[in-house]
């Protein structure tokens, strides 16, 4: 009886004790969107771009040395954490007009885990592309829009705006 006790009790008295009382705390990372979004909305302006002609790779250039209007390259884009992946592109500090609105565009963004794709507007093109999603931190972007028909890509950053 007393093998019984020491074999089937003791150890399981101790298993009790000791994993009975804490709590599993289980991590959760921060998803893609979460990186783009935040936890409600984000904004972001471009920083820099390159070129990549035939495999040949530009420097990384400042935004602001591309030839593009100021009150173009400062523009922002705002993601949004919502069900509608809601997208807002509005002015920066100069604007094209004086009586421009601060926000010109709404629109949808998407992004897309499995391909590592990217959809949204992208001022500095005035357009809506789909990109490859090359890097995201939550301190800055690089999307990749390629061209195959001239083996040619263009590399955009964007970094976090604090508003």
């Amino acid at each position: 009886m007393r093998q019984l006790i020491r074999l089937l009790l003791i150890p399981g008295a101790i298993g009790w004790l000791l994993g009975g009382c804490s709590e599993k705390i289980e991590p959760k990372p921060t998803t893609y969107s979460q990186l783009l979004t935040g936890t409600t909305k984000k904004t972001w302006r471009a920083v820099s771009f390159q070129v990549i002609d035939d495999g040949d790779a530009s420097p990384v250039t400042p935004i602001s040395q591309s030839g593009v209007d100021r009150c173009i390259y400062d523009d922002y884009v705002t993601f949004y954490a919502d069900s509608e992946h809601k997208l807002e592109a509005s002015e920066g500090p100069s604007k094209c007009t004086s009586n421009a609105p601060d926000i010109y565009l709404t629109d949808s963004w998407d992004l897309v885990n499995a391909t590592a794709s990217l959809t949204f507007y992208i001022p500095v093109l005035d357009g809506k592309y789909v990109t490859t999603l090359k890097t995201l931190t939550a301190n800055s972007f690089t999307v990749e829009l390629y061209f195959q028909d001239i083996n040619a890509s263009y590399r955009f950053t964007f970094n976090p705006v604090s508003q």
